[in-house]
């Protein structure tokens, strides 16, 4: 194209100079070239073709075309040009590229496969996928139409946990799908059988419980869920990754660390899940130009009403039966319950790092604890009434008539015989019907008095308690220091030193 327009330049420029030379000069080239152009024009001949070269790479396009047919193009320029240079290639790595990336737009062209945009129905769709970052699961859902993305954190991928997920993605939403459609998963898939996947049994019969049917994509096709990946992207990126650096904070930038302080804690990281979810729902989606929130507002009545029975997911909770210290063992590990449980049957579960226990009949939780290794015990104080006190409590039971008449004086009496106890005053169990012998010649009140003044000085044989009662209410009484006496001094007003000096004496004449 160029050639020509210089050529009609040419010509143009003859016609108006009417020499060789002149239109030369103008067009910038030779006369003899202005006159092999116009002569070729007057003849009416067109310009004679020239007659393609080869590329120097010819010789081995064949070569290339079968290493990028074999490795479905997906092998570089840098790994076939050695078996290039074999067969006799001698250009350029340059031209070499440029060999390689045609065969690889022909290879593309001709097995490559075409996508068209999906079209949703309203309540026809829910679409699932996981994604993990150190050992802490997102599990993401997205209703078609409406776009409405549900996230949350689960500690593995388990079908109950799947299920679980979806049980509450549907409460969520109000109503069930007709479809969901998932990857391959395998907690989901029973097997694939000419390239149709079976479902698992358990997985079916939750479908037929919700009354949706399960989907699958293709193997190895992320594009036919392109609408969930990226919202398991953005969940990882915008909500995960954020929380793993708070959880972070204190541990040298430990991720594992800070992921186990998550799954610790599943409970709040799925209420900041839940918030993330209400922002982004209740905001324009750039690709439908909506509000979600709205959207599923008007979807909501083409879903499937929800059943009026739940189902139980996952296998059914151990029992146990609580034991006379109110705990219940799981894994060569004690859990405590409420003290009233005792002698009753129990259901456990383990949900992650939780232990629940819960009533077998209602489903009622009693008690959460995390989960403790084999040898270990969880124990809250409030199933026992209150905390366990920072010393073992010996209760006094009398048992000769001894101690029972003098215990009988009440907590004087028992708080004498556990300080003559702790003192090692071996001599007290003798000595228990010389004290009843006083208490019975002074009066009780007396008795208790001097029970309660031996005690405070710690003096605990029956002569030092008949000391106290032969000396009757007239000795002292000690009491704790009080408070510093604060008063207000009188003041009076001050003098100069001028005032004291001496008064000097008149001399006469």
């Amino acid at each position: 194209m160029k050639n020509m327009r210089e050529e009609l330049d040419i010509i143009t420029a003859y016609n108006m100079v009417g020499t060789y030379r002149g239109a030369a000069d103008i067009c910038g080239t030779t006369h003899k070239t202005v006159k092999r152009v116009v002569l070729r024009h007057a003849a009416g001949q067109g310009r004679p073709a020239k007659a393609p070269r080869p590329a120097n790479y010819e010789d081995v396009r064949g070569l290339v075309a079968a290493g990028v047919d074999t490795a479905k193009a997906r092998i570089s320029a840098k790994r076939l040009l050695p078996t290039a240079r074999a067969a006799g290639y001698t250009g350029s790595e340059r031209s070499f590229r440029r060999l390689v990336a045609e065969e690889k737009k022909t290879w593309r062209v001709k097995h490559g496969r075409t996508h068209r945009p999906a079209s949703w129905s309203p309540g026809e769709h829910l679409v699932i996928d996981w994604g993990v970052i150190a050992g802490v699961h997102v599990f993401a859902a997205v209703l078609a139409w409406s776009r409405f993305r549900f996230v949350r954190f689960a500690a593995d991928e388990k079908a109950a946990t799947t299920m679980g997920m979806l049980a509450e993605c549907f409460e969520v939403l109000g109503g069930t799908p007709k479809v969901v459609l998932a990857d391959r998963m395998g907690c989901l898939k029973g097997g694939v059988v000419a390239n149709r996947v079976v479902p698992t049994a358990e997985y079916v019969r939750f479908a037929t419980h919700y009354r949706f049917r399960p989907d699958f994509c293709e193997a190895a096709d992320p594009e036919s869920k392109g609408i969930v990946e990226a919202l398991v992207r953005y969940g990882k990126d915008d909500l995960l990754r954020p929380l793993l650096l708070e959880h972070a904070q204190g541990l040298d930038g430990e991720e594992q660390a800070a992921a186990a302080r998550i799954l610790a804690d599943l409970g709040g990281a799925n209420q900041r899940a839940a918030d993330w979810c209400a922002e982004v729902n209740a905001a324009v989606h750039s690709e439908i130009a909506a509000v979600p929130n709205e959207r599923l507002a008007k979807e909501v009545d083409l879903l499937t009403e929800l059943p009026s029975l739940r189902p139980v997911i996952g296998p059914a909770p151990a029992t146990r039966k609580v034991d006379k210290l109110s705990t219940i063992r799981l894994g060569s590990a004690r859990y405590s319950v409420p003290n009233r449980l005792i002698g009753t049957q129990v259901g456990v579960v383990v949900d992650g790092t939780r232990v629940l226990i819960l009533d077998t009949g209602t489903g009622e939780v009693h008690a959460e604890h995390p989960l403790t290794s084999p040898g270990e015990a969880s124990v809250l104080d409030e199933h026992y009434g209150g905390a366990r006190p920072a010393v073992p409590v010996r209760v006094i039971r009398p048992r000769s008539a001894a101690e029972v008449a003098f215990c009988a004086l009440g907590p004087a009496a028992e708080a004498f015989i556990a300080g003559a106890a702790g003192a090692g005053h071996t001599r007290l169990g003798p000595e228990l019907a010389e004290l009843n012998t006083l208490s019975a010649a002074h009066g009780q009140a007396a008795m208790v008095a001097a029970l309660e003044r031996a005690t405070a000085f710690g003096r605990w044989r029956a002569a030092d308690v008949r000391s106290i009662l032969a000396a009757g209410t007239g000795v002292p009484t000690p009491r704790p220091a009080g408070d510093a006496l604060v008063l207000d001094l009188p003041t009076s007003t001050g003098r100069s030193l001028a005032e004291y000096a001496p008064a000097t004496k008149a001399v006469s004449s």
